[in-house]
């Protein structure tokens, strides 16, 4: 039977970095649809509308971290890529490779100290001004204190993932898998106790919280933290240049991932201030459950980046697109059948009247058209996502002109659609935009892997 598992799991591209990823993105899906029935069964409507437009709101940490965590990944594969390490985490190789590194955790630990500082303001003075402005006093909400506890939580996550992302770059995916899928478990027990015993709001403060602290103890109780006392004792001597080898790449990278807030974050806030807080609610649990489809599917790829990397430094093309050819076909196929299930799933719910104690769960989402509007652009992206995975691995963005017009673009139609013609309008125009960039995308892919691999 084992060996049979093994056999279907090697067919499905399923790794153990890819078994604990996705088996986390899996947990994480059922566990998000317990939430959702917690959430619409714990919180009134207009609390709906806070809980999910909080996480748009904390959102704009892009625009302060500027697409840096991915490219720290992509950098110290590629250095990692010529040093080994023994069972007592010392590093081997050319000293070259092993002070860039060391240099790269060090930079990453001052760069990100300084942005943490400017986070927790930034997050905690916009959200106070847009809820104050824009809440139309429906109901008594007590959302201050639960802003400024998700903003700190925010805030300590926000500095986990520069160490994350590090370690990551070393080939080491399945172990920060392995200890996000026991992390997941427990923040989720704290939001669902949480919700039951009625903290409401103030359920993802906390939770955010205290996934932090597990990432810190993880760590310091962890192999890695011998690896990162090893480098951090390295004397640098040979340096990874901000402005000519990390710059370049990342304002490029931190430009298409600013456009992405317009494209994936602006829908809540706009419905929130143009429809009220019930409609954006419908929105975020719509997304929510969208979310968690593209999350298990994209975890085919994500884990991937290291080995992406790592090959494209030691020149082995074949061997890179046969493996990334592959793992396209496997997390397409995972993304089609999910999102299948997710319609008939709330169909059959909304057909038969089911509802959970007195809950009518089938409300708390989209109407059908909206939502059809909204999965058929997240089919698509996964296709785009794939391309600019794959293309990034070479520390080069050419997916930046196009997520800055898709970006200009959904913004213009979510904010003037939005305004005249709801959420209709929000999803129309998305879903249209999006299906009109795939052929640009897919010649850039194209265009750029003939070019980079001497083809």
């Amino acid at each position: 039977m084992k060996v049979l598992l093994k056999k279907y799991a090697a067919k499905a591209g399923i790794d153990k970095a890819i078994f604990y990823t996705s088996l986390g993105r899996i947990i994480g899906t059922f566990g998000g649809l317990i939430s959702v029935l917690l959430v619409a069964r714990y919180l009134t409507k207009i609390e709906q509308g806070f809980y999910y437009t909080f996480g748009s709101i904390l959102a704009i940490q892009i625009f302060l971290e500027l697409g840096l965590g991915g490219i720290i990944t992509q950098y110290v594969a590629h250095e990692n890529a010529h040093l080994s390490w023994n069972k007592d985490q010392q590093v081997s190789g050319e000293s070259k490779h092993i002070s860039r590194l060391a240099y790269l955790l060090k930079f990453c630990f001052k760069w990100y100290s300084i942005l943490g500082v400017l986070l927790v303001g930034v997050l905690i003075m916009v959200g106070l001004i847009y809820f104050n402005k824009f809440y139309k006093a429906e109901e008594t909400v007590n959302w201050s204190i639960p802003w400024l506890l998700l903003c700190l939580g925010t805030t300590l996550n926000f500095l986990v993932a520069p160490i994350s992302a590090f370690i990551s770059g070393l080939d080491r995916v399945k172990e920060i898998a392995q200890y996000r899928l026991w992390a997941q478990l427990i923040t989720m027990a704290i939001i669902w106790s949480g919700l039951f015993f009625g903290a409401k709001l103030y359920v993802g403060g906390i939770s955010s919280i205290v996934g932090a602290l597990l990432f810190y103890c993880y760590i310091l109780f962890s192999y890695n933290r011998k690896t990162i006392i090893t480098l951090w004792r390295v004397n640098v001597y040979d340096r990874v240049n901000y402005v000519k080898e990390i710059f370049p790449f990342q304002w490029k990278i931190a430009l298409s991932w600013i456009s992405g807030y317009f494209i994936f974050q602006l829908f809540n806030p706009v419905l929130f201030a143009t429809e009220g807080a019930v409609v954006a609610g419908q929105m975020g649990m719509t997304l929510a459950a969208l979310n968690g489809i593209q999350a298990l599917s994209l975890s085919w790829i994500t884990t991937k980046v290291p080995l992406y990397s790592g090959l494209i430094a030691k020149k082995e093309y074949k061997k890179l697109d046969s493996i990334f050819n592959k793992t396209l076909e496997q997390l397409t196929a995972i993304n089609g059948i999910s999102l299948i299930f997710m319609f008939l799933v709330i169909f059959v719910i909304r057909h038969f009247h089911i509802v959970f104690g007195k809950l009518d769960i089938g409300s708390r989402f989209l109407d059908y058209l909206p939502m059809i509007l909204m999965m058929i652009p997240l089919f698509i992206n996964q296709f785009v996502n794939a391309w600019a995975t794959y293309l990034r691995c070479h520390k080069q963005e050419p997916f930046l002109l196009i997520s800055i017009v898709t970006g200009v673009l959904c913004c213009l139609s979510t904010i003037l659609l939005g305004k005249y013609t709801g959420v209709i309008g929000v999803t129309a125009g998305y879903c249209l935009i999006t299906v009109c960039m795939m052929p640009w995308g897919y010649y850039i892919f194209g265009t750029k892997k003939r070019e980079w691999h001497g083809e």
